[in-house]
């Protein structure tokens, strides 16, 4: 079960506003870059932000190019799980793979501040503060494994290879 509060972004929320561009030098230096993590979105994210907290978005999450950094830094920043109406494919098997979950449902009755409760396995968001819950499907076995190893370079460390 994660908890968490909800940090809500709008719709087209791309790769350069998750790492901006101009920090790209420090691609090579991962925790200062995740200082700087969607700083064009919200300039506040980072100071405000706690382990287990939640991104809350509209539609088209991490459309761009396909920075792995990009959900790297954001899980770095302590974010457990993103929200989303829908997420560009790159950017969620990216996540997937670094072990960061992006759930696909409707984020509309979610407010930035709520307090949310997400149970991975039944596919369930329960929104503490207004009561409401959300769907976002069934996680496929194989995926809820590689996010419970961390990702998949550490699944395959210990599995040696998907056991479908």
């Amino acid at each position: 079960m994660l908890k968490g509060r909800a940090f809500k972004f709008s719709d087209s929320i791309s790769t350069d506003h998750i790492i901006p561009g101009r920090y790209a030098p420090l691609r090579s230096n991962l925790p200062e870059l995740a200082k700087h993590v969607l700083e064009d979105a919200d300039p506040t994210f980072v100071s405000r932000v706690k382990e287990g907290d939640f991104v809350v978005a509209g539609n088209n999450f991490g459309l761009g190019s396909s920075r792995e950094h990009a959900p790297l830094v954001i899980k770095m920043a302590g974010v457990s799980a993103i929200l989303a109406k829908s997420v560009a494919r790159i950017f969620f098997r990216n996540a997937i793979n670094l072990g960061l979950p992006v759930l696909i449902c409707d984020t509309d009755g979610i407010s930035d501040g709520d307090e949310l409760e997400i149970d991975l396995a039944s596919g369930m968001v329960r929104d503490i503060t207004n009561g409401k819950q959300f769907t976002f499907g069934k996680i496929p076995e194989v995926m809820l494994g590689i996010l419970g190893e961390g990702g998949l370079i550490p699944y395959i460390q210990k599995h040696g290879d998907f056991k479908l």
